[in-house]
């Protein structure tokens, strides 16, 4: 196609509202060659009303198409891993509960272990390892939260109870935070905080034992380094 006849085609898409991206699309004439030959011949309101909202639309479905593929990639992902970790062996359950308690376990009282957390799911976790990984019965596992005083205790506590299968008898007596929940994102996850305790001092002083050894491994590779 010569220069004029180009030009001529260019003139053609501008009236016919065509933006400089969807021309320089079809006919691959530049942007800076585009402002010349079209700088009398500015798209109307109406046109580019509508060029906006073509652009909106497709970056709509982009959008869209870019979180599916995201979701089939994770997808993947999670049954790749569900399919190469699971089922844990006890050993395995043990160092994933203990590299859990080394961040959010308590290691002050030396006679109790305690791991208390906003998520839910990190004390669904927690109760597993402790019944299966430490042999710790269930019935010796107490329970004690933290809410708001802006909250519903008794729907707190049905909550946290129902999550965990623990009979609201395990529960202690909930401590009750003067304050609104004015941010939930800065206040976990809407249902205050929970926290499961038992009373043994041997499994205790293993535990800290344990983070010791690992913490003395880890120091002594990374000297190497």
């Amino acid at each position: 196609m010569t220069r004029i006849a180009t030009r001529r085609h260019v003139l053609e898409l501008r009236k016919l509202g065509k933006s400089y991206s969807q021309i320089k699309a079809e006919l691959g004439v530049s942007k800076s060659t585009l402002s010349v030959w079209l700088r009398k011949y500015p798209l109307s309101k109406e046109q580019i009303r509508l060029l906006r909202d073509v652009s909106e639309i497709r970056i709509e479905k982009f959008r869209q198409t870019m979180q599916l593929k995201r979701e089939a990639r994770l997808l993947s992902y999670y049954n790749e891993v569900k399919g190469t970790i699971l089922p844990f062996s006890k050993r395995e359950l043990l160092i994933a509960g203990l590299f859990l308690y080394w961040g959010e376990g308590g290691k002050t009282l030396r006679n109790q272990l305690s791991i208390t957390n906003t998520d839910p799911a990190v004390l669904q976790f927690s109760l597993y390892w402790m019944i299966k990984a430490l042999d710790i019965s269930k019935d010796k596992i107490q329970v004690f939260t933290h809410f708001y005083d802006d909250m519903v205790v008794d729907d707190e506590i049905n909550y946290w109870s129902k999550i965990l299968k623990l009979p609201k008898n395990q529960f202690g007596k909930p401590y009750i935070k003067e304050s609104k929940r004015i941010n939930l994102d800065q206040k976990g996850f809407g249902h205050g905080t929970c926290g499961l305790r038992v009373s043994n001092t041997v499994i205790k002083e293993k535990i800290l034992m344990t983070l010791k050894v690992i913490s003395e491994y880890s120091g002594e590779y990374i000297s190497e380094l």
